[in-house]
């Protein structure tokens, strides 16, 4: 059970005003807030230990790569990965996705195919047309319903000795659909093909266990879990990870380097070309203790009642629809008020201290299934109140009444 006053009090942010108005930040599916242990953690690495990692014989480097490597261990644990070198630190989700796309160039050949699902964030849609165009390979669409759930029947007429690769994600950023991994996982593995999962906006919800789900990628953000931008995970099988090329030569990454030629690292140094950043790393290790002190069953349980109560509440809103409306999904809103754009109302509503996102999300083939501009996405945390829905329905209503 969360005791909410407490952890309110661990976001110093939660504190602040926005336009005279108390914060109330609905816009966690984009990124979430940072409790004051994540910003400490950060903060002591650069006062305390601030080296380079992996290369020096001296006790600060010592120091900030023992904490750094600490890190990919916790990361191995929580995401329950066999060994600790199939976690692969990153940039963050696109980048790690980019790492896989690139690395399968050699791979494929024409007419070979690859899928993708209808509600894939643009990071998830991009670099495998940009691998589709380098290869002559075939890109196919799981096609999804109204409720903003995939036709499985139809993700079956689309798998075949062809395919060689499906990449989905394990919850859409503009509805919220938790989609069926396992099974979409099972079946791609009895035609041979493989599978990445972008975890971006599950894991803040949802605690992934790549072994049993037999994922062969999994990819993630630190940002959506209440870690520092500009940090996330490759998760890759050790024989995938071994079979991929490197995705950039520098230092770091090599064993051993004449102008004749150059061998690479054993893994994860392959794939971690040049400094990283190493105070963002530390710091996705605090995090990731954080969150896990909660629980992911409590968070889970928690954002569900606040998930339950705002669609009730939302919906007593005339003219209000949703999109997205699958019975099993996070915390997350996407809706739009009859005969208003949804940028006006996030425009009004941030007059009023309320921050959501507007817009397609990233996500335009989903919105222009809908035949609609954008929503307007309100996303949900385990630090937000049921004050602070009704603060966005009275919000809501206030615009409205604006606005018509």
């Amino acid at each position: 059970m969360i005791d909410i006053k407490k952890v309110r009090a661990d976001f110093p942010i939660l504190n602040s005003t926005v336009n005279g108005k108390p914060l109330v930040y609905l816009d966690n599916a984009a990124t979430s807030q940072k409790p004051q242990v994540v910003i400490d953690a950060i903060v002591n690495y650069y006062t305390t230990i601030n080296s380079n990692i992996h290369r020096g014989v001296h006790t600060l480097s010592q120091k900030a790569t023992e904490a750094y490597e600490q890190a990919r261990i916790k990361l191995q644990q929580h995401f329950n990965a066999k060994k600790s070198f199939e976690i692969i630190l990153t940039a963050g989700t696109t980048h790690s996705i980019n790492i896989v796309a690139t690395g399968f160039t050699s791979f494929l050949k024409k007419n070979d195919e690859i899928i993708v699902s209808a509600m894939e964030h643009h990071s998830n849609i991009v670099p495998w047309q940009m691998l589709c165009e380098r290869t002559g390979a075939i890109l196919k669409v799981i096609p999804m319903n109204n409720e903003g759930e995939l036709l499985m029947n139809e993700y079956d007429k689309l798998l075949s000795h062809k395919t060689k690769l499906v990449f989905v994600n394990h919850v859409s950023n503009a509805l919220g659909t938790i989609n069926p991994i396992q099974e979409i996982i099972d079946k791609a593995h009895n035609v041979g093909a493989a599978v990445l999962i972008d975890g971006a906006q599950s894991c803040p919800h949802i605690k992934p266990d790549v072994q049993k789900l037999d994922a062969d990628f999994y990819v993630a953000s630190a940002h959506k879990l209440c870690g520092p931008t500009g940090v996330g995970i490759l998760y890759g099988k050790e024989e995938w990870l071994n079979k991929l090329p490197p995705y950039q030569g520098g230092g770091e990454m090599i064993k051993q380097v004449t102008f004749e030629k150059t061998t690479y690292a054993d893994l994860p140094h392959k794939f971690e070309a040049g400094t990283p950043n190493i105070a963002g790393v530390i710091a996705f290790g605090t995090a990731i203790d954080y969150m896990n002190k909660i629980g992911f069953d409590n968070i889970a349980a928690y954002e569900n009642e606040l998930l339950a109560y705002a669609t009730k509440k939302l919906l007593a809103i005339d003219g209000l629809k949703i999109y997205g409306t699958s019975k099993n999904k996070t915390s997350v809103i996407s809706f739009n008020i009859e005969n208003i754009h949804p940028y006006d109302i996030g425009t009004i509503i941030d007059k009023l201290g309320i921050a959501v996102r507007t817009g397609h999300h990233c996500a335009q083939p989903v919105m222009d299934f809908y035949k609609i501009p954008g929503t307007v996405r309100a996303s949900f945390s385990f630090y937000n109140t049921f004050e602070e829905i009704d603060l966005l329905y009275n919000a809501l209503v206030k615009a409205k009444n604006m606005l018509c």
